[in-house]
């Protein structure tokens, strides 16, 4: 869930994009009784259906629409379909009810996550300390859907969920498989889907998981200067902003620091952000101030790993032989050794049986994410063809390792905080809400902290806000985050809907 850019966007070739789908098959020479390569790979038409969900204290009606929106380049030779799932609460007045638009990150995830694990209608559990391959994929209703207080839609990038390119050749794959490409197509998805139910009166927000935290500026940057759509909040779960914080910056291990504590300190009771006070000062004072010293101080070194051990701790003779930085593989495999187990990377509350105890490289499995990847996908595929009556072919892909490994991020690590600061300031009314896990490894909260931190005063709190929860990357899977989330999501949204 990551990418990467820096300046402002070129025109991609992805913004002359468009979506009749009945648009210019005829331009491919193929007569009535030979279909073109692109309709013998269309996805089947949209399905609507009428649904009801009873919930505690109250039942919704709404509007389920699972289908695509096919996308065309500046030749009108068809790209892209791009499958969506969208609910629409019955008998609201459309230029008031808000609505949300949803993406993950990878690049490569669908949106199940935030649908099936969070905001959507029906709900699965995907607590990691609760699911293994073999749980039920079945859904039951979700008491904390957002469709309460806004409309949602789930967009699934090329490559993930159902979606899927209908052109062939190397030159299209390398377009959408593009920080700026991608981008350029979720946009006009966004607006596309606006103008084809009527909803470009409604108050717009943007949703996106943790490579999300990338896409998510850049897209309301495209919409509201290329596709000239206004987005009233921006919405990041579990981001990341900045690809350049990461590798051999000395600030990774600053950012992780204070969740490598949390995670030990939850082993023994619960855990909130106002605990970890005391670290996150050491993570920006003494602890930075030693780290940038170096090996070179000795003093600073030895007096930094053994801070770091006593911590976390982890072995003093292996915090002293790693300098006390400890990357997350490292952080995973050495914490609980002893125990022959393997911490959780996108949730480090989670321990797991290590299947090489014997290694001494970075843990590779990681039992917080893995044992969520079959009932999850089993899960959507199910709602999708069962409840919603759309049943496209070829297989649903939840998390596409191919389409990671394909990806142009870019001459430089991307990052997002020049276009976040770009549509704070060209909209003072915008609102940003950062929401993050304690024991989250990828994505750690403090390197969110410390870039909104930079940010100018116009986009301070309450504007731009950061809130932390127990949990881990996915931390609305534990109830009690979620339902506090839903309810900050939900006081973020009120005056769109007064």
């Amino acid at each position: 869930m990551e990418s990467r850019a820096d300046n402002p966007p070129p025109r991609s070739k992805a913004t002359a994009l468009a979506d009749q789908k009945d648009g210019p098959g005829a331009r491919t020479g193929q007569t009535p009784d030979t279909p073109s390569a692109a309709e013998q790979h269309r996805l089947p038409p949209d399905s609507t259906t009428m649904q009801t969900l009873e919930l505690p204290g109250r039942a919704l009606a709404f509007t389920a629409t699972a289908g695509s929106i096919r996308l065309f380049d500046d030749h009108g030779e068809p790209q892209a379909d791009i499958a969506y799932t969208s609910y629409q609460l019955d008998g609201c007045d459309r230029a008031t009810r808000p609505v949300t638009f949803f993406f993950n990150g990878g690049p490569g995830a669908s949106s199940a996550w935030l649908q099936l694990g969070n905001a959507g209608p029906w709900r699965l559990c995907i607590n990691a300390d609760e699911v293994t391959p073999s749980s039920s994929p079945e859904v039951k209703p979700n008491a904390e859907t957002w469709l309460d207080f806004t409309d949602l839609v789930f967009i699934d990038p090329v490559g993930t969920g159902y979606s899927r390119f209908v052109a062939t050749g190397e030159n299209v794959r390398h377009l959408f498989f593009s920080v700026d490409g991608d981008v350029s197509a979720l946009a006009l998805v966004i607006r596309r889907w606006l103008e084809k139910h009527d909803r470009l009166l409604s108050p717009k927000y943007v949703a996106g998981e943790s490579y999300g935290g990338i896409r998510g500026p850049k897209v309301v940057r495209q919409l509201q200067e290329q596709q000239g759509v206004g987005v009233k909040g921006l919405i990041m779960v579990s981001p990341v902003f900045d690809y350049r914080e990461s590798g051999t910056s000395l600030l990774q291990h600053v950012a992780t620091l204070p969740s490598y504590v949390a995670t030990v300190r939850e082993a023994k009771g619960p855990v909130k952000r106002a605990d970890l006070a005391d670290v996150e000062a050491y993570a920006r004072g003494e602890f930075l101030t030693d780290l940038v010293k170096g090996t070179a101080d000795k003093e600073a070194a030895t007096r930094l790993a053994d801070k770091v051990a006593t911590l976390t701790g982890i072995d003093q003779a292996v915090s002293r032989r790693l300098a006390g930085r400890f990357d997350v593989g490292q952080f995973s495999r050495e914490l609980d050794r002893n125990n022959g187990k393997v911490t959780g990377r996108y949730d480090a509350s989670v321990r797991g049986f290590d299947p090489h105890p014997e290694s001494s490289d970075p843990a590779q499995a990681d039992p917080s994410g893995s044992t969520l990847k079959a009932p999850l996908t089993s899960a959507a595929v199910d709602l999708l063809t069962r409840k919603l009556n759309w049943r496209p072919d070829g297989s649903y892909e939840l998390s596409n390792g191919a389409v990671r490994q394909a990806w142009d991020y870019g001459p430089s690590p991307p990052q997002s905080l020049f276009e976040l600061r770009q549509i704070l300031a060209m909209d003072p009314k915008m609102r940003v809400l950062v929401a993050h896990g304690l024991f989250d490894l990828v994505t750690p909260y403090f390197r969110s902290q410390i870039v909104l931190d930079q940010l100018p005063a116009f986009a301070e709190p309450p504007r731009v806000r950061l809130v932390v929860y127990p949990g881990g990357h996915m931390f609305y899977s534990r109830d009690a985050s979620r339902q506090l989330f839903r309810a900050e999501i939900e006081a973020m949204m009120k005056p769109a809907s007064n």
